[in-house]
């Protein structure tokens, strides 16, 4: 049995490769919006590395959900209801909303509007009459996977449902996730954590993993993963700082 107060090392080890992988991505992203290189990122190796590393990003947003969820249960928190997840979701959304101020003031373009923090954020809310479930969740994810991509190859006249998945024609933002397809990613996440870990417990598969969390890389990798929230607002302001005393980026593409 998992004592309720302890952490699943190997989430936090997912979510930690997981920003690494996402902090990776944009590194290239900056160097070649910013830089002097072309790096291809709109397709091939690149485009697919970026969507990984959201996808697992995301997939574990939908896990860890499912374990604060169960856990709450199982312990009875009184405050474990929709309040609580309303609270948190809106939070993270904050957050998003920030990063829409500060790309509002530095990009010239592709302001972000309803990027991954923003997604995140509403997701949570949503998500809520979900996390009980099991089987229902993987049923719910596949048509909103299947829709969102559909609706990802056009573009429609003039409209506010941007954050749905209809974008308005000549939309262009550097960060876009919205609902769909993506809130499938997160619905598998939710399916993944209350099958693997019903009841706040591993189930056989997980639980026979050695436990290897006390390695220094699998540690470093954990610490990252509790602090996903913190890296994540931090590293873009970082990496630009980085690549400009490197020599390779020009603030000039920035707004003054």
């Amino acid at each position: 049995m998992t004592e309720l107060h302890e952490r699943f090392w190997e989430i936090d080890l997912l979510r930690g490769i997981a920003i690494i992988m996402m902090v990776g991505f944009h590194l290239l992203y900056d160097i070649n919006c910013l830089g002097a290189y072309d790096i291809n990122l709109a397709s091939g190796p690149g485009f697919m590395a970026g969507r990984l590393s959201a996808i697992l990003f995301i997939m574990i947003a939908g896990i860890s959900l499912s374990l604060s969820y169960s856990r709450k249960r199982k312990i009875y928190d009184p405050e474990s209801g929709f309040l609580k997840y309303t609270k948190r979701g809106l939070k993270i959304f904050l957050w998003g909303m920030i990063i829409t101020a500060g790309s509002y003031i530095f990009l010239r373009d592709g302001v972000i509007v309803f990027g991954i923090l923003h997604f995140i954020g509403i997701a949570i809310i949503l998500a809520y009459p979900f996390l009980r479930y099991k089987a229902a969740n993987l049923m719910l994810a596949i048509p909103v996977i299947a829709i969102g991509s559909w609706m990802q190859t056009f573009a429609i006249g003039g409209t506010w449902l941007f954050w749905i998945g209809l974008r308005p024609d000549g939309f262009h933002s550097y960060d876009y996730f919205p609902l769909f397809p993506w809130s499938g990613v997160l619905l598998l996440g939710i399916f993944l954590g209350n099958s693997l870990y019903p009841n706040y417990n591993r189930t056989p598969p997980i639980s026979r993993i050695p436990n290897i969390s006390d390695l220094l890389p699998v540690k470093t990798l954990c610490y990252m993963g509790k602090r996903s929230l913190l890296i994540y607002l931090l590293h873009q302001p970082l990496l630009v700082i980085l690549l400009y005393v490197a020599g390779i980026t020009d603030l000039n593409q920035l707004h003054p």
